[in-house]
């Protein structure tokens, strides 16, 4: 890290994460400090943060904690561009750098008993989020989504905070009601 802005809003979202017993009060924590850090994006993303790939989505890795209990990455998503239905097992904080980006929520309709079949989902709510929104989410009970921009928009940037290293997460089969455990790549910075 070489930005005084980045360097300060690592070292308040581990203070404050470190404070916070549960998910909801931790994201309510840090939603506020993810605003204030979007609009100083600047001064602290390079190019390397804006790597992206005509076939997916990418993760651009700004900053992991050296014990995994923070990672912030800046995702760059072309149009056309979704991540599978997927949950994150961790809390997180989601600021919008540019663009506009779409968050499809999926409702579970079926218990979780810790199986990887029989999993029933129904679509939800839908949010669009502009330059300059926040968002957050928390574990439990659920929160599945699908994230990306339709092809008739443009590029968006986000910056996404996790409660932990990023480099894994659930993603579901809505129709074969299935949920496999995948790991998750990024660029380093």
């Amino acid at each position: 890290m070489t930005s005084p802005d980045l360097e300060s809003f690592i070292a308040e979202a581990a203070a404050r994460s470190r404070l916070q017993a549960e998910p909801a009060d931790c994201v309510l924590a840090l939603a506020p400090l993810m605003l204030a850090l979007i609009d100083r994006a600047g001064t602290f993303l390079r190019p390397q943060h804006y790597r992206s790939d005509a076939a997916s989505y990418t993760r651009n890795l700004v900053y992991a904690a050296p014990d995994s209990s923070l990672s912030l990455y800046a995702i760059v998503w072309m149009p056309g561009q979704w991540t599978p239905v997927h949950d994150h097992g961790s809390w997180g904080v989601v600021g919008v750098v540019e663009g506009v980006l779409e968050e499809r929520s999926y409702v579970r309709l079926s218990p979780d008993r810790g199986a990887d079949e029989g999993i029933d989902l129904a679509r939800g709510g839908l949010v669009l989020l502009r330059q300059g929104a926040v968002t957050s989410f928390v574990p439990n009970p659920y929160h599945i989504h699908v994230t990306g921009v339709p092809a008739e928009r443009s590029r968006a940037v986000s910056l996404h905070l996790y409660g932990r290293t990023m480099s894994d997460f659930n993603i579901y089969d809505v129709d074969a009601r299935t949920r496999r455990r995948i790991a998750v790549a990024h660029n380093e910075s």
